[in-house]
């Protein structure tokens, strides 16, 4: 860790060639300690050019020119130069100057609790001015292990630390990670969907829902039990029933029963927590818990929720938690509405106990995670985010896609939506379908609804056709698992989230920036979500997006798109059937075969992998025992596609072998080939399998898929037979074709379908 410079009150320490720490102490004491959001500043050797000017001095690295004149932290005294990659005359960072907002990137928000549309959000560490500044002046620091460890700084310090990453937005968060911690491995059943709902259940009812979900094939693998799980309406004297830990007997008179049965269908358990007014007289956990304390059980006095109290940290944890864990909860849904506030002035409840709940769950041998509301940068290290009670309307559901892919600007992957919307709005068929369209991608598909008997999000209860696309997608879903746990891999060991926005990787264009809620969805789709209802007259909605450069297949339609050598702005048009989600050329997707679909997340048997043609490419499946990851036992299997060959090698497995199955069956398809072949096999894992599938790229068809769009949409069949004489007419030049359509006054929404049928190859 190379301080650069050391004066009286000013410390200037390079940590990498593109991240500086900028200190003021007016007493010239420097913090050297960890804090609550910064955990590691040894980030390896730095090669920088250090020369003494004045009372400061010149530090010149590959990323960045720092001039520093001495004294006071001003405007002109301290000012960074970021190196490369953007304009000099915008990418100069001055103290205390104001970063210009149209280009600096925002990063996420603590809630979407009340918010029907947007909201405002925090600052990333990413900026299109190349620089950003991550303010940890006000930290607290940490003096030992524990969450209540903690110490507050001298007033008036100043703690900055500068990204000068230019427009290398995966190099800053890298480097972000390197400070703050990792993002941590999930368990794979969180990748599954979950049920959420704010409701009364008893466990006859819970478990009957279980049972037809599975009859419907509609899979599961979360069950989230919100606040009824507990006892509600305790005595008065006691205080309100908002928090309890003493399982409701009416309801569930068995517990540990009810758990079992929930595992035994393949599902995990978390129980919603607000943890505000702490454990009180009536709890059964309380005489346990009061002894523990030094508190007469029988004085009923109550045991105050504190979380600057180790003592009782330690009681509620090792009398109230870990005790229902052992009965087979197996994560907590921290439900922290009270502010952020505690007896130790700037410790906030909320970061406190997303860390304590995630080090304890740790300790007990899990893979652990917690699911909570976000508590400002360093939050990554405590996945997974609940966004709050957002508004049913379609203003909310349009505002999730960039909310969620912005959260990348400041390392924060792994937001969980209210899917469908927690409250308000009206009962819409079309708004809870496309939700659930969403859902799937997204970090975490979580279904969830108020405590109104009207509001719950079961499929069935939106119609037979809603229900059919609802099941389509949350089938789809699971068979994304093996994708999908592969990405969390990726997402830990490598520092890149799941959900991207696509800047990230072409920073340099503005299409990139005005199209924000599209985003990559792992190494290798682009997702733009249908967040606008369907046009009444053809059945469907527009979705704007820009189309990097390369050849992009439609995974619901097999339709091809050409992106150019440039990229291209797209206006994309979807029945209720289809949302937006593309595959690059070259992907290698595996997916949990159809029949194989159900709650859970075993790893399967039988594996259908999907080849977009166009480049080469390959896909690592990762998979493993679902452990506690410094022990896990884990097996990769290579899956490489040789476009000019039109072959893919599958295997052999590498690694634990005793984790997947000894015998897998494969049934490998390539996309938009002539013939559309499809290949399937019975192998062992340990041994590697080619599979030859031959063909040329299809023809595209646009005619056929104008002849549907035409016939699909509710407008007059003479307008119908105008277009279609056009689109038939012999020896007309697309250019034409395009020209004529134009001239002829159609609805823009039909218009515009044909347009981006007509031009989808170029």
């Amino acid at each position: 860790m190379p301080v650069v410079h050391e004066s009286d009150h000013a410390r200037l320490t390079v940590l990498t060639p593109y991240l500086v720490r900028v200190e003021w102490s007016p007493s010239g004491r420097f913090e050297d300690r960890p804090t609550q959001v910064v955990l590691e500043r040894d980030l390896g050797p730095v090669d920088a050019r250090v020369t003494p000017v004045e009372d400061g001095v010149e530090i010149v690295t590959e990323g960045f020119e720092l001039a520093y004149t001495g004294g006071p932290f001003t405007e002109s005294s301290l000012s960074l130069q970021v190196r490369g990659g953007v304009t000099a005359y915008h990418s100069v960072w001055r103290y205390g100057v104001p970063q210009r907002p149209a280009w600096a990137l925002d990063g996420t928000a603590r809630t979407l609790d009340e918010v029907d549309g947007r909201t405002e959000l925090e600052p990333g560490i990413v900026s299109r001015d190349g620089y950003a500044v991550l303010d940890d002046s006000t930290g607290l620091v940490r003096t030992g292990p524990l969450v209540t460890d903690v110490a507050a700084r001298e007033p008036g310090t100043v703690d900055l630390y500068v990204f000068a990453h230019g427009l290398d937005f995966r190099g800053a968060l890298r480097d972000y990670y390197a400070l703050t911690g990792p993002t941590p491995l999930l368990p794979r059943y969180v990748l599954g969907n979950w049920w959420s709902r704010y409701h009364p259940y008893s466990a006859d009812e819970y478990l009957a829902l279980l049972d037809r979900f599975a009859a419907e094939r509609m899979p599961f693998s979360v069950a989230v039990l919100d606040m009824d799980w507990h006892v509600t309406d305790p005595d008065p004297r006691f205080g309100s029933g908002w928090t309890g830990y003493t399982w409701d007997r009416g309801l569930f008179p068995d517990p540990a029963g009810f758990l079992r049965e929930l595992h035994e269908r393949g599902l995990r358990v978390t129980l919603n927590d607000h943890p505000a007014d702490g454990v009180r007289a009536h709890e059964e956990a309380y005489p346990a818990m009061a002894r523990a304390l030094g508190v007469d059980p029988q004085s009923e006095v109550p045991l105050s929720f504190d979380v600057t109290d180790a003592a009782w940290l330690r009681a509620f944890f090792d009398h109230v938690a870990h005790p229902m864990e052992r009965d087979g909860v197996d994560f907590w849904w921290i439900d922290w509405q009270s502010g952020p506030w505690s007896r130790l002035p700037g410790l906030d409840p909320l970061r406190a106990l997303n860390e304590v709940h995630f080090d304890e769950l740790a300790s007990t041998g899990r893979r652990p995670v917690v699911f909570s509301r976000y508590a400002g940068p360093g939050s990554h290290r405590t996945p997974i985010g609940f966004s709050g009670d957002t508004v049913i309307s379609w203003a909310s559901l349009r505002f999730q896609p960039e909310f969620t892919a912005s959260a990348s600007n400041i390392g924060y992957g792994w937001w969980s939506h209210d899917i469908g919307g927690h409250w308000g709005g009206v009962k819409d068929v079309e708004l809870a379908v496309r939700w659930v369209q969403l859902g799937v991608w997204s970090p975490v598909n979580r279904l969830h609804a108020t405590s109104s008997p009207f509001q719950g999000k079961e499929p069935w209860r939106f119609g037979p056709e809603a229900a059919a696309l609802m099941g389509e997608a949350l089938r789809l879903r699971h068979r994304l698992l093996p994708y999908l746990a592969t990405m969390a891999e990726r997402a830990s060991a490598e520092g890149v989230p799941l959900v991207e926005p696509v800047y990230h990787r072409h920073p340099e264009r503005d299409e990139a920036y005005a199209h924000r809620a599209s985003y990559f969805f792992g190494a290798d789709l682009l997702c733009a979500p249908v967040v606008e209802p369907r046009d009444a007259r053809t059945g469907l909605a527009r979705v704007d997006l820009w189309l990097p450069p390369g050849t992009w297949w439609d995974l619901e339609t097999g339709r091809r798109y050409s992106g150019g050598e440039h990229g291209r702005t797209l206006a994309a048009y979807r029945d209720l059937t289809h949302t937006v989600a593309l595959a690059g050329a070259g992907t290698v997707l595996p997916l949990v075969a159809e029949d194989e679909v159900g709650n859970g997340v075993a790893l399967p048997h039988h594996l259908d992998v999907q080849v977009f043609p166009g480049a080469d490419g390959q896909h690592v499946l990762v998979e493993d025992d679902d452990g506690p990851s410094a022990t896990r036992r884990l097996a990769r299997t290579p899956l490489r596609w040789d476009d000019a060959a039109r072959t893919l090698t599958i295997g052999p497995a590498q690694g634990d072998l005793d984790v997947v199955p000894a015998r897998r069956t494969w049934t490998v398809r390539g996309v938009g080939l002539v013939g559309d072949p499809v290949v399937r096999t019975d192998v062992p894992t340990d041994r590697a399998l080619t599979v030859h599938l031959g063909g040329d790229l299809l023809l595209l068809r646009p005619l056929d898929e104008c002849f549907a769009i035409l016939d699909a949409a509710q407008v007059e069949h003479l307008t119908k037979d105008r277009v279609w004489r056009l689109l038939t007419a012999p020896d007309s030049s697309p250019t034409a074709v395009l020209g004529q359509l134009a001239a002829l006054d159609l609805d823009p929404s039909l218009h515009g379908a044909l347009v981006e049928v007509l031009t989808a190859g170029g």
